[in-house]
């Protein structure tokens, strides 16, 4: 039994309940949650520990795996340093939420067209067919670069030089603006060079600046090496075995698992953008911003800040906007379906807003409202505006799949069930 720490308020027992049955039904190892409502906390819980024991090898794309030995901290009856309030995690394409914030302010500031040509600001990018790719398309996933022709090395990955030049020269694999296919890696670069720039800053330092700062997140597009004791280790790990009585488990389709399984499909060369895969947990990787999936982050500061986006967040200071960080023009923006249907790299049928993922099938929401990103392996964080809620789950213990892993459903669900109750 794992010992759930956190509070919650009145009326979301449920939540809590099932952050509980999550590791015990879903073989959960360490995780949080934290869930704002008008922009005051509701749900506050972790438990677990911070290195995920017994892991496996994980060959499923963004990760790596490993042990963590002893630090000389308090330590768990397993042997494993606990999760606590203030831990940290990797979030994979959580990231990409937080980071399209970026554009969509720099909008609103009158600083970024979004109708406007990528090659306006980055001129070496209309190059291979690429003239015409404009900045929505790059954020609704639509520039057709998911794949690179050469793919990086996890070196060339995170220098800052190597991932820009390649997505600039690269060819795309379909006419941009004509259809959409998830940019699992190429994002980084795309977006990261697009906000450097406009900006002249790299989009982690803006980031840090003017959200993370005056919002008093614990987040981190580059990891600062004095905050690396915090963060806890990601490795894969796989579910329980279901009882007999639970019935067959379910299985990809098989156009989904012979896409992953083909070398030569755009899903497999989508995600092998960075050959080898890289180790999340090396001090490199943290310390690098990959807007794609390199973000640090508390379950706090995710929930935080998407509770900012919609607003008013009565507690931040020095933010524009009365505490919140979009403006109503800007928040219909990135809510506003601008992908949708087949996607060309995770095959089920997708929807995207202006960086965000919107509630569907393919990635489970609150409601129709719904907007903000998972991270494949688990970790899911978005915003409902019409519920007036922010919600961010992190989680170490990598399970396969990209968009609706059944932790995080399991407690959207349990949130659903708390509001209809409050609301009754």
């Amino acid at each position: 039994m794992v010992d759930v720490q956190g509070t919650v308020a009145d009326g979301f027992g449920p939540v809590r309940d099932a952050f509980a049955a999550n590791f015990t039904r879903h073989g959960e190892r360490g995780a949080a949650v934290v869930l704002y409502r008008e922009g005051e906390k509701v749900v506050d819980l972790w438990g677990g520990t911070k290195t995920p024991d017994g892991a496996d090898d994980f060959d499923g794309g963004e990760g790596s795996d490993g042990s963590e030995g002893p630090d000389g901290r308090e330590e768990s009856k397993s042997g494993h340093e606990p999760w606590t309030q203030d831990t940290a995690q990797v979030v994979r394409s959580v990231t990409k939420g937080v980071a399209a914030a970026v554009p969509l302010l720099l909008h609103q500031r009158g600083q970024l067209d979004l109708d406007g040509r990528v090659s306006a600001y980055w001129p070496e990018f209309k190059a291979a067919g690429k003239e015409r790719v404009l900045v929505r398309h790059l954020l609704a996933h639509r520039t057709g670069v998911p794949v690179l022709d050469t793919p990086l090395t996890p070196d060339q990955a995170v220098d800052g030089i190597s991932g820009p030049l390649a997505v600039a020269a690269q060819r795309p694999v379909w006419e941009p603006g004509t259809a959409h296919g998830y940019h699992a890696q190429t994002y980084s670069w795309l977006l990261g060079e697009l906000v450097r720039r406009v900006t002249g800053r790299t989009i982690g330092r803006w980031i840090a600046e003017e959200i993370a700062r005056p919002l008093g997140l614990d987040l981190w597009l580059g990891l600062p090496e004095e905050q690396r004791g915090r963060v806890g280790r990601i490795a894969a790990v796989e579910p329980p075995a279901a009882p007999a009585s639970a019935g067959p488990r379910l299985r990809p389709k098989r156009s989904v698992a012979e896409a992953y399984q083909d070398p030569e499909s755009l899903t497999r060369r989508a995600f092998a953008a960075i050959t080898p895969v890289p180790d999340e947990n090396d001090p490199a990787y943290l310390a690098a911003e990959l807007p794609a999936s390199g973000g640090v982050a508390t379950a706090e500061a995710l929930a935080r800040f998407y509770a900012a986006l919609i607003g008013p967040l009565p507690s931040a200071r020095t933010l524009r906007s009365g505490g919140r960080l979009f403006a109503p023009a800007t928040l219909t923006m990135a809510r506003t379906e601008e992908s949708a249907g087949p996607d060309q790299v995770l095959v089920v049928g997708t929807r995207f807003g202006l960086g965000y993922m919107l509630h569907g099938p393919a990635c489970p929401l609150l409601g129709p409202g719904s907007f903000g990103h998972p991270g494949r392996g688990g970790s899911l964080a978005f915003a409902d505006p019409e519920a007036r809620i922010g919600f961010a789950y992190v989680a170490n213990g990598m399970r396969r799949g990209v968009t609706a892993d059944p932790r995080a459903q399991a407690l959207v669900r349990a949130v659903r069930t708390s509001l209809a109750t409050l609301e009754a």
